[in-house]
C-alpha cells in the first residue's frame, strides 16, 4: 500500500514558523497532533502543532 498525500501533514512551531512534514494515520488519530521535536532555528526542543497545508 502506497502512502498518499492525504496522510502527509505539516507540523508547525507557532513561535518560529518552522515546518516539519510527517505522516499520520487519520483513522486512529482524528484530532490535531501535538508533538515535541527539535527546532533547528532556536536549537531547542519545542512543541509542534498540526497545521493546514
Amino acid at each position: 500500500m502506497s502512502k498518499t498525500q492525504d496522510h502527509i501533514i505539516n507540523l508547525r512551531n507557532p513561535k518560529t514558523g518552522t515546518v516539519i512534514k510527517t505522516f499520520k494515520n487519520k483513522k486512529q488519530n482524528p484530532d490535531k497532533m501535538k508533538i515535541r521535536k527539535f527546532d533547528k532555528k532556536i536549537r531547542q526542543h519545542v512543541e509542534f502543532v498540526e497545521s493546514k497545508k
